[in-house]
């Protein structure tokens, strides 16, 4: 619709227009001269002389129903475009697939030969321009036609450019036959040139034996023939040939063995209105994608996203074809059905589309104004690609978790395509945003460190509760840590550090920003001087213990009893058996938030009962522990109790440690046992039997479902005994 107002108004009329909501085109008419409504009111149209409307458009419109009421003529898109190509030479480019391509290579091709056309294609052209354009000084009109709602029979042109014909928007026609119908009487109403695709069967069928028919394609019969096509990554080089004779060589500056065919189909026609083939090659090698087909939304030496328009098996297949034919590693593929009509008619199609993707996660259908069908989703794709044999499929019922999945599957090599006629694009270009600083930060760390987009943080807590990091990132060195401290700072975006996981709750939407992992090299090394232990970050507690063991150095075995990290043990002074993490800290190295190094002794610093206020705002990377010279008999004795005591009063089911601080009148577990809550659960979350202070994921627990029990747990303190019980796990991270 954009399209026409922007013809019409180049003609000099007078143009209202209105829709649900303003958009970038809407803004760009309106510097044209349109006058717009952000509504759909009768009243705005009421002194229109005529309306024109698109199939989207329902039949109780308002301004619809006022123009029915008043009798005020009314018309669809087609007819209005049909109307004003009757002022010059249409050239109509129809077919069930490529229209968007063809239309504007055709009048690219015909404006680069100096026929200066007038066009009107479905998309967004940035070598054009616009999508719509009437220039006074030519005599041809380039128009894409709809086949989708039967107004392609609206069209008298003088040539047409037939592509292809096969099954497609049967929710408005009830078979191929009704379709070709549709085409016969188009091919029937041009009164020049038809030129056909002669590689498809129905194409070929309903043109073939008209008086002005000439053939084009990769068949030997074909009046115009392509050969000895070669894919070039994003260009394909080709032989063209005209009735035998070669014409020359041309290279198509978009890829795809499709793409390639309907380029002959443009030479043909642009030969038979008298441009050079010399021209036309010079041209085709300056052309560009049309938005949205084969477009590029990111690349870089190790990923590459592309957006298509594909939503029918046929066109799948085509653009699979050519994202594999680049020659990445992987292809993977996140898909949005169009319509639900569609995906009813064609769900066998679909299932055997997608063979050349390695990973395709299925989402939902766009409706595209249809009402749901019963039975009919995304998941009917996805089973039937599962049943055609595909082992990489997946279906995502949350549109807006597609681009999360797709890309926590990503590794260095992998192509990336979304396909579909809705908004699945928007799910992409999320992904191309966090690319970009992905990459910035797997610089920053370099090829010994790794970062991964959205990874589960499940995985990564002892409590295997948790939704994603946009941007998990596990650094291996000090510098390497103090300038994602540094960057972050610049980019203005949250930095969490984690550990080995313990005492952490994290909320099922995850945490947004940079979660750091400080793990390998520097962080995981653990060394002996006299009676000192310096020990990274990520370095185990109980590997500090059985350091301390190796060394005939005591007083460390409490850290046995503890699953933690020594970063996390820093940050919560976390205890065990009576003894507490600071008890035998010597010093403390830490980067402040400049990502500047320090180096604080004991008596500096600030510690609390499961708190060390310091790295609130600054972040460990290693500690000096000091133990005392033991007997190894002492030190086995003393880790082997620490050992039973875990094993016979802490559960062995998946837990974050202690969830409550205890109170001063009642340790946690034991106020818990006497209000009678143990085993109590909600959902998968259950107040551990052995431990009151507690709570274990039974498999599959939901951090919504831990939280709603540590409320119940605190409320029936509350009410009960009037204790208000406080957290010692850390809860972090956003709601779903």
């Amino acid at each position: 619709m954009s399209g026409i107002a922007a013809l019409l108004l180049q003609l000099g009329h007078e143009v209202r227009g209105s829709d649900k909501v303003s958009t970038v085109e809407t803004d760009r008419l309106q510097r044209l001269g349109l006058r717009f409504h952000q509504q759909h009111r009768a009243e705005d149209a009421s002194d229109a002389d005529l309306i024109v409307f698109s199939s989207a458009i329902r039949s109780d419109n308002p301004i619809l129903v006022s123009a029915r009421d008043s009798g005020k003529p009314l018309i669809r898109r087609a007819e209005a475009l049909a109307a004003i190509m009757r002022a010059k030479r249409g050239i109509v480019i129809a077919g069930m697939h490529g229209k968007t391509t063809t239309s504007a290579m055709v009048a690219h091709v015909l404006r680069e030969g100096g026929l200066h056309p007038s066009h009107y294609v479905g998309a967004e052209i940035p070598i054009l321009g616009t999508n719509a354009h009437w220039d006074p000084r030519g005599e041809h009109f380039v128009a894409e036609g709809d086949e989708s709602d039967g107004t392609l029979r609206c069209f008298h042109p003088k040539h047409a450019l037939i592509l292809n014909i096969e099954e497609e928007h049967l929710d408005f026609y009830p078979d191929l036959a009704a379709i070709e119908k549709v085409f016969a009487q188009l091919i029937e109403q041009t009164s020049g040139t038809i030129f056909y695709n002669a590689d498809d069967a129905s194409a070929a069928r309903l043109c073939a034996n008209h008086d002005a028919a000439i053939s084009y394609g990769f068949s030997e019969s074909a009046d115009y023939r392509g050969a000895n096509v070669e894919l070039r990554d994003f260009a394909s080089l080709f032989c063209v040939y005209r009735r035998g004779q070669q014409l020359g060589e041309a290279v198509l500056n978009v890829p795809g063995r499709h793409n390639v065919e309907n380029a002959v189909g443009v030479i043909a026609l642009g030969t038979e209105l008298g441009i050079p083939f010399e021209k036309i090659a010079v041209s085709l090698r300056k052309f560009q994608h049309a938005r949205r087909r084969f477009e590029i939304k990111y690349k870089s030496d190790r990923f590459l996203l592309i957006d298509d328009y594909a939503h029918h098996p046929t066109e799948i297949r085509a653009t699979l074809k050519t994202a594999r034919s680049i020659g990445r590693k992987r292809v993977l593929t996140m898909f949005q059905p169009h319509r639900y009509s569609r995906t009813k008619a064609l769900c066998k199609e679909f299932g055997r589309a997608f063979d050349d993707a390695d990973r395709v996660v299925v989402t939902d259908v766009y409706p595209a104004s249809e009402a749901p069908i019963a039975g009919i989703s995304g998941k009917t794709i996805a089973d039937e690609m599962a049943t055609h044999g595909h082992r990489g499929v997946s279906y995502q019922p949350h549109f807006e978790s597609v681009y999360r999945e797709v890309g926590n599957i990503l590794d260095s090599g992998d192509l990336i395509v979304s396909l579909g006629a809705g908004n699945i694009h928007e799910q992409l270009s999320i992904l191309a945003a966090d690319l970009v600083i992905a990459e910035k930060l797997k610089a920053i760390i370099g090829e010994g460190g790794d970062v991964r987009l959205y990874e589960p943080l499940s995985k990564h807590t002892t409590l295997r509760v948790g939704g994603p990091a946009q941007f998990w990132v596990e650094p291996r060195t000090e510098n390497a840590f103090a300038e994602l401290i540094r960057f972050c700072r610049q980019e203005n975006l949250p930095l969490f550090v984690i550990g080995r996981g313990s005492n952490l709750l994290v909320r099922d939407g995850g945490i947004r920003g940079v979660v750091v992992h400080p793990c390998g090299g520097d962080f995981d090394k653990i060394k002996i001087d006299g009676n000192e232990i310096s020990a990274g970050v990520g370095a185990k507690l109980r590997q500090v213990a059985y350091a301390g063991k190796a060394a005939g150095l005591g007083g460390l075995e409490w850290m046995e009893g503890i699953p933690g990290a020594v970063g996390g043990s820093l940050r919560m002074n976390a205890g065990a058996m009576g003894a507490q993490t600071f008890e035998n800290v010597v010093r403390v190295r830490y980067l402040d938030e400049n990502g500047e190094a320090h180096t604080k002794g004991r008596d500096e610093l600030e510690v609390h009962y499961r708190n060390f206020p310091l790295l609130e705002n600054n972040f460990a990377v290693s500690a000096v522990f000091r133990g005392e010279p033991a007997p190894t008999e002492e030190i086995v004795r003393k880790l082997e109790a620490s050992q039973e005591k875990r094993r016979t009063t802490q559960p062995a089911a998946k837990s974050a440690g202690c969830i409550f601080k205890n109170p001063d009148s009642c340790p946690a577990g034991k106020l818990v046992d006497e209000l009678g809550l143990k085993n109590s659960r909600i959902g998968k979350a259950r107040v551990s039997e052995v431990h009151g202070n507690f709570i274990v994921n039974d498999g599959g627990a939901t951090a919504v479902e831990m939280l709603e029990l540590i409320e119940k747990i605190k409320a029936t303190a509350r009410a009960k005994r009037g204790i208000e019980l406080e957290t010692e796990v850390q809860i972090v991270g956003e709601p779903a």
